[in-house]
């Protein structure tokens, strides 16, 4: 009922919640979440509407603009703006819905929300942007604001875009407030924050090695995907604990190391960083000749034995096969830094390999757990912003290092309550953070009576 036929992404999204939901007790123990279930999969509200803004050229071009405010019961809706050709009602409503959870398990005061346009921004000038970036913002700020729905950066709108779009809203609304995260250090900005979601996958992925007996990370090689904010920064990390980062990629392809000693470097990562900046390709990246560039790939197949796969591009990026080839080239931990990174058939690979090889069976940790790193530090941006201060890094990093392990240890608790597991099985931390972020939500709805 909640699902329409056009919105394969929503639907994905809605499926994996409610299959792991059905397949743990919770239903059993608590048949009155049924409803909340029910409840909870229909946004709040959906707003859409047409940006018209001039270009370069002085013609007039248009693009659809939305925002779905997708449940506010733990506090004002929160997350990202994606502006990207490939956006529509059925992917922002799955970013919504993964966003209500993966709020809940950062233990902050955010309810979840997505939104963006059709608008591409590789190819525009500054201008073009910028006048984009004031059209979509005349719309959008008439149903936004720091108490009602903070919006972030996501694919396609970095610091540039979040500075066009909050100087849009405070000349239009008249206001200075905390109504975008993501911004520039001396206007509101937190320190941490562009760091935060790479930053926080990799500090949930070290308790997962810790849990599994296999030290940090040091000597481990880590295969990631994707070369923008998360994955430089998740690069960057791995790099600083002594792990050797194999691959990185964008749309183009895959950048993949031959050689079994040879590590991207920080010099490399600032290197492809300089590069992203100007909107340009991986391809571009000269490297010093450790790197092989496969145009039109993914990195998974192609980098051999690894410990660790973080994918950190896009969405359904890991298929059932790339999983089987991780699953024999010996990878036992993958986390995803990007949103649905893997398809339904390569997590319901790696949950059965969990179920059937305890302690040495490959671990799968969902981005809504993974990767809530970056909308916690977006939830400390608001919090300083609402103090007219601003937290030193120290301060903001250890912050972000207990919302990971409480959100890590959310998702053990959950799922040892609720989740049948053989002796000497890792816990599925699948089921376990669906469910710990599930109920978190279900009873602050019930609570303000949106079910009874």
């Amino acid at each position: 009922m909640a699902i329409l036929p056009t919105e394969p992404e929503f639907e994905q999204a809605y499926n994996e919640l409610a299959t792991t939901l059905e397949n743990s007790t919770l239903f059993q123990k608590h048949p009155e979440y049924r409803t909340a279930l029910k409840v909870s999969a229909i946004p709040e509200r959906v707003i859409q509407f047409r940006v018209v803004w001039e270009d370069d050229a002085g013609n007039l071009q248009v693009n659809r603009g939305y925002r779905v405010q997708f449940n506010s019961a733990l506090g004002p809706y929160k997350g990202g703006l994606r502006l990207h050709p490939s956006v529509n009602l059925s992917i922002l409503k799955f970013l919504g819905f993964e966003q209500i959870f993966k709020n809940a398990l950062t233990g902050l005061s955010m309810g979840g929300g997505k939104g963006g346009a059709d608008f591409d921004p590789k190819g525009k000038s500054d201008g073009e942007i910028r006048r984009f970036c004031t059209s979509f913002m005349r719309e959008l700020g008439k149903h936004i604001g720091a108490d009602t729905d903070v919006p972030a950066g996501d694919i396609g709108v970095g610091g540039r875009e979040i500075g066009y779009l909050f100087g849009a809203y405070r000349k239009d609304r008249n206001k200075f407030e905390g109504v975008l995260t993501g911004k520039g250090l001396s206007w509101g900005g937190s320190l941490i924050r562009p760091e935060a979601t790479g930053y926080g996958l990799v500090y949930y992925v070290d308790l997962m090695l810790q849990h599994m007996g296999k030290g940090g990370f040091a000597g481990k090689r880590v295969a990631i995907s994707g070369s923008g904010n998360v994955a430089q920064y998740a690069a960057l990390k791995c790099i600083e604990l002594g792990a050797t980062v194999v691959s990185l990629s964008d749309s183009t392809g895959a950048l993949v190391l031959d050689g079994a000693e040879d590590s991207f470097t920080p010099e490399d990562i600032s290197a492809i960083m300089s590069l992203k900046e100007k909107r340009k390709a991986i391809t571009e990246f000269s490297g010093n000749g450790k790197h092989r560039y496969i145009a039109g790939a993914r990195p998974w197949v192609y980098v051999g034995k690894v410990d660790i796969a973080l994918p950190c591009a896009t969405e359904n990026e890991v298929s059932k096969e790339e999983a089987e080839v991780l699953v024999r080239n010996g990878c036992y931990v993958v986390a995803e830094g990007s949103n649905m990174g893997c398809t339904q058939e390569a997590i319901d690979l790696f949950e059965a390999e969990r179920q059937t090889k305890g302690s040495s069976a490959i671990w799968y940790a969902p981005g809504k757990a993974a990767n809530c790193g970056g909308v916690a530090v977006s939830g400390l941006e608001m919090a300083q912003n609402s103090q007219r201060l601003r937290w030193t890094r120290e301060v903001v990093d250890e912050r972000l290092k207990d919302i990971m392990k409480d959100a890590f240890e959310a998702g053990l608790k959950s799922a040892a309550e609720y989740v049948e597991t053989k002796e000497g099985e890792l816990p599925s931390l699948v089921a376990g953070s669906n469910i710990a972020g599930f109920i978190k939500v279900a009873e602050a709805m019930h609570d303000q009576g949106d079910w009874w």
